[in-house]
């Protein structure tokens, strides 16, 4: 089957993570995707180990289903050539500092004066205007700044950033669903548009419900290690083998379900436990009680009542168990890829499945000016 995008071209002038996955994603829905880099050095992430073949992992991550151009961005005849290739795409992809392509003479008015179609999806740190618009911001800073490091780590310790660039992640797919919602809005008006993301502005949208809270009741979301904010029992358990489950029977129906399955059945009646609003009261009382419990048994014995009960539960995983794992194997979410002179490189699979437009890896990442020549003849004749 086709790709849903088929047929468009996207030309992909970012580095690291968040504007290559944006161009991963529409790559993956079979867009023709360009990834422009630097002459020689190619982009930034190039140089971050751990490597294979000479190549970064960090890079092969997020740059599948590309063609690489090389060129240089300092001397007017790169710069024209990159006004020459945003004339043919229908999206451009950035993540500079804000006011570098206009620099450069390949800001939005340029490029969409000679390509009115042009949808021009620009990533940074603060968004493209405000106060903090031109500082220089990566993954952690917005976590520090959003609040999100202020709510993360256990009860009394220190803020701590998430183990996964997650801001850069949700930041790729907010400019995703960006780049797609300014291609449909084509299709009625005719023109292109700019998408403007911002790492801080993605980081805010993942704190729950901490800004109403504080705005209307005057109360600071505090950090809570693995306890849900919302209900209990539901947390993190040490189990009789040393291995970590995380168990979560917080609203009322699953609450008497764990009760049950623990052999425990006498808690349903407690009045301490017996609403949401009861054990959420007493969340220290239930949560020993809980704890107690899965230190009497193996984690996998828990995981195996808890599904009998249908009670939501998993064991905390190691790297080693998630790529074991069966039913990301089923579902194709870790698959290799061969890489000419490397061999097979796993990683994550097609994420979205569509049923009538199929999703695919047709390419591993490509090395540096891999297709300058074939881009150069298939775009610009």
């Amino acid at each position: 089957m086709a790709g849903s995008l088929e047929g468009l071209k996207v030309l992909d002038l970012s580095r690291f993570i968040a504007g290559p996955m944006c161009g991963m994603l529409l790559g993956d829905m079979g867009a023709d995707v360009v990834k422009v880099e630097r002459a020689g050095k190619g982009e930034d992430g190039r140089v971050i180990a751990p490597k294979v073949g000479g190549e970064s992992l960090y890079v092969m991550m997020y740059n599948r289903n590309k063609r690489s151009l090389t060129l240089d961005y300092r001397s007017p005849e790169g710069q024209e050539l990159l006004r020459n290739l945003a004339a043919e795409a229908d999206v451009l992809i950035e993540n500079f500092r804000p006011g570098t392509l206009e620099k450069m003479g390949c800001g939005w008015e340029e490029l969409s004066a000679r390509n009115p179609r042009l949808v021009m999806v620009r990533i940074s740190g603060f968004g493209q205007n405000g106060l903090f618009a031109e500082r220089p911001c990566f993954d952690v800073i917005a976590q520090a700044m959003s609040g999100l490091m202020e709510i993360t780590g256990e009860d009394g310790g220190k803020p701590v950033p998430s183990g996964a660039f997650i801001i850069d992640q949700v930041t790729g797919l907010y400019a995703t669903v960006g780049a797609l919602g300014a291609l449909q809005a084509r299709e009625r008006t005719g023109r292109g548009q700019v998408v403007d993301t911002a790492l801080l502005d993605s980081a805010v949208t993942l704190l729950l419900t901490a800004i109403p809270e504080y705005a209307l009741f005057g109360v600071e979301a505090t950090r809570k290690g693995a306890r849900d904010r919302y209900s209990a029992p539901a947390n993190n358990y040490l189990c009789r083998d040393g291995r970590w489950v995380h168990v979560n029977a917080g609203n009322d129906a699953l609450f008497p379900r764990w009760c049950k399955a623990a052999g425990l059945a006498d808690l349903i009646t407690d009045e301490r436990f017996s609403s949401h609003a009861a054990r959420m009261a007493n969340a220290d009382a239930i949560e020993a009680i809980v704890a107690d419990w899965a230190a009497q048994h193996d984690a996998d014995a828990i995981v195996d009542m808890m599904v009998r009960a249908e009670v939501p539960s998993g064991k905390v995983a190691t790297i080693a168990e998630v790529v074991a794992n069966p039913q990301l194997k089923h579902r194709e979410q870790i698959v290799d890829i061969d890489y000419p002179g490397i061999g097979k490189v796993p990683m994550h699979g097609v994420t979205v499945k569509l049923s009538g437009t199929a999703n695919s890896i047709r390419r591993p990442a490509p090395s540096i000016g891999q297709h300058t020549s074939e881009v150069l003849t298939d775009w610009l004749g």
